[in-house]
């Protein structure tokens, strides 16, 4: 009888080793196909952030979490991109001047509306994207960048790439920074910038300079940051170089690029687990995300109407609907409802997502994905914040216009199961460099015009 248990045990090793053997032979033809993949998509390990000057970095920073930018001086860049939000602010639709609270809990102030787009994080917008905005309005030409016409026209030339050109727009915009003709300030001053008309955006960034040039700590960060200006004043410096300190804060402590998938492309078979490799083959294959988000950022380089539900106020040209690309001039109606196809590095960090923020997991965006005109037609308003949700349009006539131009690709279901959804996100989840979880130490004790830092 012992010799019998003692065979049979021997037995059970055997087998158990021989699965072991099994799943290591398996895992090689699994990585060996998810390389295939990620060559003929043009994912390639992404290089280091280009250096920058420290004096730039710090200049920088104090502009971002500095709310002199603000027309009303209650509003800083980072309200709507903030370090505990990983540099969105969490909500569906930005909340900008004249709100109260951070974050998710930011509410609209009295007469106020939402911002008609959610706050895209700002993590690794340094890398080279071709395209900043929703719409795509600025977007990266050799070395340098085409704004898109219309009240753009007035963007200074120069820059040194499209990070820094974004940065010259959000205070131009009322809604968001600038606030309306006839506002005061929180000391109960007038609204300088607020008076400017629409047209004469250059006024506005010269109003913005000589708030700073007026703080001695801002004189001094400048001449640290230009120290080939010959003197630090107007005419000499203009928005220009803000908007370029911006970007160098931005590209030197928002690049987060050190995730598991960044490891596996160094050649770490390990940094995977099987789940997200199993993930990774669907994301390029079947599920066919990679026809849209490719390339080392895994997209951010294209436009597409993904049948996003419509909420919020919309665009100024088309109201209640928002566009997209459409509404730029010069744009083809074929652009009808297209947005900016997103970079999806770290994107388990910057819910909600969609151009306006409808789906707040990936979960749900992975099964929107799944059957898009379905989701489409049935989207559930609850699972937008109660403030949002009169916004909705979901209208026979809108859906159906949405759907009239929706991306060949999305127009059938792909029939994923649960348990295949699940590996997607799994795989998604493999994009977060653990380095862009918690960026609080980036808010500053204090900026110079000591007005209070967004925290």
């Amino acid at each position: 009888m012992f010799r019998l248990v003692e065979r049979f045990c021997f037995a059970l090793l055997l087998f158990g080793a021989a699965c072991e053997r099994s799943d290591t032979l398996a895992e090689p033809s699994l990585d060996a196909a998810l390389r295939q993949d990620l060559s003929r998509w043009g994912v390639l390990p992404i290089g280091p952030a280009p250096f920058q000057p420290q004096a730039l970095v710090d200049l920088g920073q104090a502009l971002m979490f500095d709310k002199i930018l603000s027309g009303n001086r209650d509003v800083a860049c980072a309200t709507c991109h903030h370090p505990s939000t990983h540099e969105g602010d969490g909500l569906s639709l930005s909340i900008g001047t004249g709100g109260t609270g951070l974050g998710p809990s930011r509410t609209p102030g009295p007469g106020r509306q939402f911002v008609r787009r959610n706050a895209p994080s700002l993590l690794n917008d340094g890398l080279g994207l071709s395209y900043l905005f929703w719409d795509g309005r600025i977007a990266r030409f050799g070395n340098g960048f085409i704004p898109a016409g219309g009240p753009l026209q007035g963007l200074p030339g120069g820059q040194p790439d499209v990070l820094s050109a974004q940065a010259m727009l959000p205070v131009l915009d009322r809604r968001e920074m600038r606030g309306e003709a006839g506002d005061h300030d929180v000391f109960g001053a007038p609204n300088e910038l607020a008076a400017i008309a629409d047209s004469d955006s250059a006024a506005v960034w010269r109003a913005i300079m000589q708030r700073l040039l007026a703080i001695p700590e801002y004189v001094d960060k400048f001449h640290r940051a230009f120290p080939d200006f010959p003197t630090i004043g107007l005419p000499e410096l203009r928005f220009e170089q803000a908007a370029q300190a911006l970007a160098a804060f931005q590209i030197s402590a928002l690049t987060k690029t050190d995730s598991p998938f960044d490891r596996y492309l160094r050649h770490d078979d390990a940094a995977l687990t099987t789940q997200q490799k199993r993930g990774a083959r669907l994301f390029f294959g079947k599920a066919l995300c990679s026809s849209c988000h490719n390339g080392p950022l895994l997209g951010g380089n294209g436009f597409a109407n993904a049948g996003v539900p419509q909420l919020g106020p919309g665009s100024p040209t088309t109201p209640p609907l928002d566009r997209g690309r459409a509404d730029l001039p010069d744009q083809q109606q074929g652009y009808q409802f297209a947005f900016r196809v997103a970079p999806l590095r770290n994107v388990e960090l910057t819910a909600p997502y969609m151009h306006d923020g409808a789906f707040p997991t990936l979960e749900a965006v992975v099964r929107h994905y799944n059957d898009a005109p379905l989701t489409l037609t049935t989207y559930d308003a609850s699972q937008l914040d109660p403030a949002l949700r009169p916004t909705y349009h979901g209208d026979a006539a809108t859906t159906d216009s949405v759907l009239s131009t929706l991306d060949f690709r999305l127009r059938t279901p792909l029939h994923l199961t649960d348990a295949e959804m699940g590996d997607l996100v799994a795989f998604l989840k493999s994009l977060t460099d653990p380095a862009a979880r918690d960026l609080r130490a980036l808010v500053p004790a204090a900026v110079p015009s000591g007005l209070p830092v967004p925290r």
